[in-house]
This record gives structure tokens, sequence and C-alpha cells, in this order.
């Protein structure tokens, strides 16, 4: 292996050997399959290990993303995402300080996008900053939609979850060939990523993989019934005249089951109503996500919330939090804020089985519809589930936040996926999220909070109440 000053640095992997670039301060290491592509028959399956490889593989450049579709507008103004069409997309980037180190920490990000979108080859997710704070970042892609969550019959249920296993194993193994201590890893994930989390450490499966976990914007209700869930794979099989079966489902052209799976997600947003797509479906996935994690006989066998009472992760410090104006981030642009009525919140929130409790009171206090509209489904969705979270695991670390900093773009404020930017320390590459001048003291504070918590455990607060980044 050569040396971290070296601009084309070595490591070998259990799969074969890996050529990387250097700059003296970080290695980068982009495109590292962990899992065999998942394609042909092997598309709805558990991943399978990928065959090895004896000369050096370039990992100088991003691979392939999941098979995916582009976020609608106005959301795709405000959210960067990359789709590159590839087999190998089950892969994941390392960035360290020096592969010739021995027991750095590990941070393993899971990104988010509703279950159905996103990558780790998006700029902001680049490890390069905690790499340069000692820390060994690894960033992962996963199977998404229907071929990595829909409740398929004949298929193995969250294989999404299985992916992201998988990789977590391939860092078990591998990571200490980069400088990390296997032994010392923690997963964070923002989003549909922090879902991921809150399933991990309440899955029986993932015991060991990890030894500290952080939220960004979760929760841990996030799992369907297996016979709700197959009703919208079911939907799905129907508009595309074939069986609702993995064999079936796996020969459908991707570019067709992406069509259909769209279109599964228009009908699901504008009539979210259980009769048709299951109650725990309807309930969950807030007229916006159709597929996501299952509850299974084996790596989820029930809520994670529950899971998580009954004592899974136990002793696991974690990071949470949320951010203030969450649905902000869907409501301003699109126009809802600005066209909502008591009436209309309140049915909007009904139709989807929430609560109109909050939103009443905040309408008497005479908040305007489209502002206690906004704030009510941030409270349901956000900061109440990340509350039962900590209210859950009393007798381990738990330390909650919330980022307040307010965005300028779009009226979005302090909405979803605003912190991203400032947990990794990228402003510079997120101008259409927060604008041409955001406040670097904020980046500083929440990058240095997240960077401490991977290496000790603690963000630097203590308190039932959370700390306000803003």
């Amino acid at each position: 292996m050569t040396s971290i000053s070296a601009p084309s640095p070595v490591v070998s992997t259990t799969s074969g050997p890996v050529r990387g670039t250097g700059d003296g301060t970080v290695s980068a290491f982009l495109g590292i399959p962990y899992a065999a592509p998942p394609i042909g028959p092997a598309a709805f399956e558990a991943p399978h290990p990928h065959e090895p490889w004896t000369d050096v593989r370039d990992a100088t450049e991003y691979g392939s993303t999941a098979p995916q579709v582009g976020y609608p507008a106005p959301i795709a103004a405000l959210l960067d995402n990359v789709i590159v069409p590839g087999d190998d997309y089950l892969n994941l980037n390392v960035w360290t300080p020096d592969p010739d180190a021995t027991g750095l920490p590990v941070m393993v990000w899971i990104h988010g996008g509703a279950f159905s979108r996103g990558s780790n080859r998006i700029e902001i997710y680049g490890g390069q900053t905690f790499a340069r704070d000692g820390v060994v970042c690894v960033g992962i892609n996963y199977r998404l939609g229907v071929p990595g969550f829909g409740a398929v019959p004949g298929a193995p249920d969250n294989r999404g979850l299985l992916d992201q296993i998988a990789a977590l194993e391939w860092v078990r193994d591998n990571i200490a060939a980069f400088g990390g201590n296997p032994d010392d890893v923690t997963i964070f994930g923002e989003s549909a990523g922090a879902m991921s989390v809150a399933s991990l450490l309440a899955s029986p499966r993932a015991v060991g993989l990890f030894h500290r976990a952080a939220m960004q914007s979760g929760n841990a209700f996030t799992a369907a019934d297996r016979d709700d869930a197959r009703k919208v794979t079911g939907k799905l099989a129907e508009k595309l005249g074939v069986e609702n079966t993995a064999e079936a489902l796996g020969a459908v052209p991707m570019p067709d089951l992406l069509q259909a799976q769209t279109e599964v997600v228009l009908e699901f947003t504008m009539n979210p109503d259980p009769e048709i797509w299951g109650k725990t479906v309807a309930d969950i996935g807030l007229g916006i996500m159709s597929t996501f994690p299952v509850i299974d006989d084996d790596l989820l066998p029930a809520a994670p919330i529950a899971l998580i009472a009954d004592g899974a992760s136990r002793g696991i410090p974690l990071l949470a939090g949320w951010n203030e104006t969450e649905f902000r981030f869907f409501f301003a642009p699109t126009g809802v804020l600005a066209a909502a009525t008591d009436d209309m919140a309140r049915g909007m929130l009904t139709r989807a089985g929430m609560s109109t409790e909050f939103l009443d009171s905040r309408l008497a206090d005479g908040v305007s519809a489209g502002d206690a509209l906004c704030e009510a489904v941030t409270a349901i969705a956000f900061a109440d589930p990340t509350r039962a979270i900590a209210a859950a695991r009393q007798d381990s670390p738990t330390y909650l936040y919330e980022f307040a900093y307010e965005s300028p773009v779009a009226d979005i404020r302090a909405g979803h996926a605003v912190e991203l930017p400032f947990v990794f320390d990228h402003l510079d590459l997120a101008h259409s999220l927060v604008g041409p001048d955001p406040d670097q003291s904020v980046a500083d504070a929440m990058h240095a909070a997240w960077v401490r918590f991977a290496k000790t455990g603690d963000p630097g607060w203590t308190g039932s109440d959370p700390h306000r980044f803003r």
C-alpha cells in the first residue's frame, strides 16, 4: 500500500485492490462495489457478494446510482440529485485522512430521498470534510423504490436495508485497511436515511455493526404492515400487466418499472385512502412515500420504536433531531402554504390520519393556516417522534437537537434538508438550498458537534431540552 502523500494510494480490500486519489491531507476511494450488481434474477434478491478482482481497480471517480427518477419541480431546483445509470450501483465511497493510520473513528452516511431517490455521489455528501477532521467517512448507496422496499411475494422484504447491512459488513471487514477502526463506527442519515438508521438500531440483524448513531429529520415509526405494503406493489403490477411476484417484476425493463412506480406514487399522493393502500401505508407515508421498510419475520420483526423500547440498541449513543420548520420545504415552494385555508389544512391532516389538535391550537393563536399546517406536520412527523425515541431509551445516551437556521431561499426557512450542508460543512456547494451567503459559524458548530460525537459519543451538550443550532 502506498503512502498518503502519493497522489494514487492503493489499498487492498477483501474483494481486491483499489486505487484512489490523495492530496497529502485526504485520500478518497470512490465507487467501490460492496455487493454484486442487483440485476436480472438478483434484482429482487438479498445482496450477494461481489465477484473478486485481482488487478488494481480504479476508484478515482464516483460510481453509478440506484435506478430512480429525478425530483419533480419545484423541489428539483432546491435539492441536488445526480442520476448515473450502471449495474454496479451497490457501491460506496471512502474518505480517509491516512490509509496508513490505525484506529481512526468511522462515520457511515446513509442518504435520504423518501426511499426512492438520492445517492452517495451528491456533492454536499462529500466526506472529505470529516476526513480533514480525523474521521474516516463512508457514503453508501442502496436499492431504492420498489426494487429496494416494495413488498413482493417470493422476495425477501427490506432489500434496501439488507443492502445497508451488507455495506456495514463491508466496513467491518475492510475499513481497517483505510485507517479506520471497525469497532468504532457511527452511522448517520437524514430523512429516509434517518429512518433507515432507526430500523438498523432496532434490527437484530445489525447488532455489532455500529456503535453510535445519528438521525437527522427521521422517526422510528416508518414500517408498514406487509399485507398493506403488498397492496402497493399489487397496484404497480396491475399497471404493468404482470403478476405481483419477484419473477414477474424482475423481468420488467427498469424504465417501465420506474414509470409505473411514479404513477403509483402520484395516485397515492392525490388520494392516500387506507382502503386502497392499507392503513399503515396511508398513515406513515404522509402522502409522499408509498414504499418504505416493512415489518417482516427477521430483519424488522416489529416497528422500530417498539423494538427500541424493548431494549434494541441499548447503550448505543444516539444523536437525533429535526428542523424547526421541516414542512416549509414541501409546502412553501409548491404553493400549498400560500393557498392553505383552515378547512383545507384540517382536511389534509384528516385524510393523512393525523390529529388536528395541534393545528387547531395554532389557528386559535392567530397563526395563518399555512404556517399552522407546516408546524403541525413538522411536529407530528419529526419533532414528536424524535422525542418519542429519546423517551423510549432513557437508559441510553441520547442527545437531541433542533436546527433553526433560516434559509432565505423560496421561503423554506429551517425546512427539510437545510441542515445537510451545515453538517457536512459544504455551504459552498449548496447555494440553491441555503442562498449565497449562509452563516459559516453555524456550519462550524454543527459539523464540529458531529465530529465530536463520532469521536467520543458526546456532541457537546447535556439535558433533556434540544440543543438549538441557529
